[in-house]
């Protein structure tokens, strides 16, 4: 998350200026390590026990049904890593023995034991089109040679650090590893033809890419050097001869699909750096030239790219209508190949989608015209869509805090009658926001879902008849209370937001509220089951009200509310969470004096922002937040984000960005904070949480402030997340304890 190519490179010497304040950070880090659970406030003997209950939920990441929709692949994280399975829906086939329901590993392919998992991990499945062949990832390796050229192995498969791309024959149960490579991999997709296998790939990659995973140390040239571009790659199945597909090296690529007859791809991209750009991201169309070489691909022999074809046919800053300057996602060819459908909406972070559909000539528009939105007004925010013939797209949407799966006839504008499920649940078959895994030739999907009652488990069938296929998590119960959804107004609009009960809710009794607030600020919550990392709903658990709102800026109710607290950070949107609160203080036995808030990311800066502007909370804890939008501009990765949102720089307009910032109402703040960041927080940064800390101890509010060493905006190590857990819990224990 550099500065954008498009502006003047900071040099070192400059970034050594702001390398003061995060050495005085990185001092702190070393101060503020995370101390053993012994040490910590939360000394309610509760915990211990809800910690490892959480601590065992295993929670699925994917699910691929085969085209003929008999047979579903889906990864779990297991107790050595991601576990593949293979699970059978109908009668097995003489064709497919090994289908029904076993583990599949690189490493025991020849192995007749069913459900025992190898050494090697295995995940991201990808059926061919013909569902004979089934692809993934491995931390296998079938290379006789390790780095230094000796033979630790003998040829034989063994874990590495290395993902590499496997592809499994059904019929004939046999094993390949098709390319080796040499960076970080995902998004597997087959092209239609069954030939080849595209993916994402950044070659000799040293982070994850994104913003929320953790920014590289500073070093060198800020915003030259080390920069890593994300590209699109692909193999040829039979020879396993690899290549770049997207043919400029200087795009970094975000989302991809194949067109209809294997000869193109679309995809959404922006120069480098890639954390930083995916706000300004354009639409392209390119060739496919598939006369593959050998990874590493940097090579003159891999001059066929020379030979394509690419043009950009949308650029959201170029259009004059709805979506002018917004950000556009899940591009995807029609089935006759004439046209795209995207989403294009306001968004605050890539993999966070939602807005409205758009559709655009697969060869660009015409001068003059615009692409044409077919949900103008629609009261959800479409997440995720798939074509299922030329003339209906299938979506999953966000519906006030609930999810659909409905289908569009686009002859009628009007969704296909019949088609409509709506779950109060969270739902995903993979990477993408809401995804579901569609079978070619069968009504049948896959998908996970959860909920605050029920832990993640896949589910398969039509979608009026799905059936639960794994049994993951039958051991776990909730401990936490019942959950009702909360349908209210504020300022004439409707809010949406979801109430945890406490556990054994006793109606006669009082009970302390706490408020979470979601990040983005485009997102939504959607019930799910809490894993051992930071989150409200343990809370409940132990004798606390918990109340998730979705207020303006919100998903669920359509791009016009989704952009209602565009230029009015704190505002409107803190009114509705307030507006929440009074309702609830009337319908429930909630005591005014134990209410507190929380909230990670955008709901961390609420909860800093909250605290300034109302003293109705008696504690705090603001995860990864913003205390000052005006210096938070030049400190963070991602500043593009901000343009949509704030209308302007803050070198052009610094009055919008300093009424929202909390800091320069610091003084009216009497709530007793903790503040939770990680040091290497590229969307978020450290300094935020540590300027709002000084000025708490300098107006001399009770505060603490934990900086977590190695962590970005999402954080990785288990003892980590288990940490942030038990802190948020024992503040709120401390301070507004359950009587």
């Amino acid at each position: 998350m550099d500065v954008p190519s498009r502006r003047p490179s900071f040099r070192l010497s400059l970034a050594a200026v702001t390398a003061v304040l995060c050495l005085h950070l990185a001092v702190y880090a070393q101060v503020a390590q995370p101390a053993p659970a012994s040490t910590t406030s939360a000394t309610d003997p509760r915990i211990a026990s809800l910690l490892d209950s959480l601590g065992r939920v295993r929670t699925p990441t994917s699910a691929a049904i085969s085209p003929d929709g008999n047979v579903v692949a889906w990864a779990v994280r297991g107790e050595h890593g991601s576990e593949l399975h293979l699970t059978g829906i109908a009668s097995p086939r003489p064709a497919q023995p090994a289908a029904q329901d076993r583990i599949l590993s690189p490493d025991t392919i020849g192995d007749t034991t069913r459900g025992k998992p190898g050494a090697c991990t295995a995940s991201h499945p990808a059926w061919s089109p013909d569902g004979s062949q089934l692809a993934f990832l491995s931390d296998c390796s079938d290379s006789s040679q390790d780095a230094s050229g000796q033979n630790p192995s003998n040829g034989k498969l063994q874990p590495s650090a290395q993902q590499n791309l496997f592809v499994w024959t059904l019929a004939a149960n046999a094993m390949k590893q098709v390319g080796h490579l040499r960076g970080e991999v995902s998004s597997l997709q087959w092209s239609p033809d069954g030939k080849s296998i595209a993916f994402l790939y950044v070659e000799n990659a040293t982070r994850s890419a994104g913003a929320t995973a953790a920014m590289k140390p500073w070093n060198g040239v800020y915003g030259e050097d080390g920069v890593e571009v994300e590209r699109i790659a692909g193999v040829d199945v039979q020879s396993g001869r690899a290549g770049w597909i997207s043919a400029d090296p200087m795009l970094h690529v975000y989302e991809f699909s194949w067109s209809p007859d294997s000869q193109m791809v679309t995809y959404v991209a922006a120069a480098p750096p890639g954390e930083n750009n995916w706000w300004v991201a354009k639409l392209y169309v390119q060739t496919v030239e598939r006369s593959f070489c050998s990874l590493p691909i940097n090579t003159p022999e891999c001059g066929e790219v020379a030979k394509i074809t690419l043009r950009s046919i949308l650029d959201p800053t170029k259009i004059s209508g709805p979506l002018h300057g917004l950000q556009i996602a899940v591009p995807r060819f029609s089935p006759d190949g004439k046209q795209i459908a995207f989403i294009g909406g306001i968004m605050s972070d890539q993999g966070s989608t939602g807005g409205d559909i758009y559709l655009i000539p697969s060869t660009g528009l015409k001068p003059g015209t615009e692409p044409k939105d077919l949900t103008p007004n629609r009261p959800a925010s479409p997440a995720y869509i798939a074509w299922l013939d030329d003339h209906t797209l299938g979506i999953s949407e966000h519906v006030g805090g609930s999810s659909r799966i409905t289908a569009l006839d686009l002859a009628t504008g009007q969704d296909v009658p019949g088609l409509d499920f709506t779950f109060p649940e969270t739902i995903y078959s993979g990477d993408d926001s809401m995804s579901v895994s569609l079978a070619s030739r069968s009504p049948n999907i896959a998908l996970i879902r959860q909920s605050f009652a029920r832990p993640p488990e896949v589910w398969v069938g039509p979608s009026d008849n799905l059936q639960q296929i794994t049994h993951l998590n039958d051991a776990l119960k909730p401990a936490w209370g019942n959950a009702e959804s909360i349908d209210y107004t504020s300022d004439g609009l409707p809010i949406q937001g979801w109430l945890l009960y406490p556990a054994n809710f006793d109606p006669s009794k009082k009970y302390p509220l706490i408020v979470s607030v979601h990040g983005g600020p485009s997102s939504a919550l959607t019930p799910r089951w809490p894993t051992a990392t930071y989150s409200a709903t343990p809370l409940s658990a132990l004798g606390y009200f918990v109340f998730y709102p979705n207020p303006r800026g919100s998903f669920g109710q359509g791009e016009h509310f989704t952009q209602a607290n565009v230029k009015d950070f704190g505002g409107g949107d803190l009114r509705d969470i307030l507006a929440g609160v009074d309702l609830l203080e009337k319908r429930f036995p909630i005591d005014k004096s134990r209410e507190g808030i929380t909230g990670w990311s955008y709901g961390g800066f609420m909860t800093m922002f909250a605290v300034t502007q109302t003293t109705r909370f008696h504690a705090a804890v603001a995860g990864a937040g913003l205390s000052n939008w005006q210096s938070y501009y030049g400190q963070n990765s991602i500043d593009q984000w901000m343009l949509p949102f704030f209308g302007a720089s803050v070198y052009d307009d610094p009055k919008i960005y300093a009424r929202s910032s909390p800091i320069n109402f610091i003084k009216n703040v009497k709530t007793p904070t903790l503040l939770l960041v990680g040091d290497r927080d590229g969307e978020c940064p450290a300094p935020q949480s540590l300027e709002f800390w000084h000025a708490l101890h300098d107006v001399g509010v009770k505060t603490q402030l934990v900086v977590y060493p190695g962590e970005g905006h999402h954080f990785a190590d288990p003892a980590h997340q288990r940490d942030l857990l038990r802190r948020t819990i024992g503040w709120f224990q401390a301070e507004m304890p359950p009587k």
